[in-house]
């Protein structure tokens, strides 16, 4: 990539291969919905607990974004995430996560206020809600599943990532990454 081009990226929560097994059955065993028109299943390897969205920058940006990941990721504590609930929003049905040490939190706040004070961000207005997406869709399927079966999630790894179009949806591809 070229210093100038411009690309999307995130910085997230890598999931653990049991976490990754696991939502993958559960996606299988609940979501009967998601084979109808314009709905999708999220792929195994694009789940990721989202800590920060940049959006479109240049890709010269992506060592200073890690750099700030790696200093946030080096102080956080150990991050355990349970399966709260389903939820579907506009565009997306997601597994909501509560944060057990409040760990998780900490981390998206320092990695924000990093990223923020280098320039490289703008923080939402609305506070950071700890989630993996399980499904995209045009029409909301209205699913009433339940997140039994998925056990605690306890990632050991960060990452910044970059959202690649593609035509059956978006990949993503790790340009950093930061141990926990």
């Amino acid at each position: 990539m070229a210093g100038d081009e411009r690309i999307r990226l995130f910085c997230a929560l890598r999931l653990p291969e049991p976490a990754l097994d696991a939502l993958g059955t559960w996606q299988r065993e609940h979501l009967p919905g998601a084979g109808a028109p314009g709905t999708r299943p999220v792929p195994r390897e694009n789940l990721h607990v989202t800590l920060a969205f940049l959006g479109s920058r240049p890709a010269a940006d992506v060592p200073a974004i890690t750099e700030a990941l790696s200093a946030a990721a080096a102080a956080a504590g150990r991050i355990v995430l349970a399966p709260k609930r389903y939820r579907e929003t506009r565009g997306v049905g997601m597994v909501v996560l509560d944060d057990v040490t409040g760990a998780a939190a900490v981390l998206a706040g320092d990695v924000q206020a990093r990223l923020e004070r280098a320039g490289l961000y703008r923080r939402e207005q609305r506070p950071w809600l700890p989630h993996v997406t399980v499904l995209r869709f045009r029409e909301r399927p209205r699913l009433r599943a339940t997140v039994e079966g998925i056990a605690n999630i306890c990632p050991s790894d960060a990452a910044v990532m970059v959202s690649v179009p593609s035509p059956g949806g978006a990949r993503y591809e790790v340009l950093g990454d930061a141990a926990l």
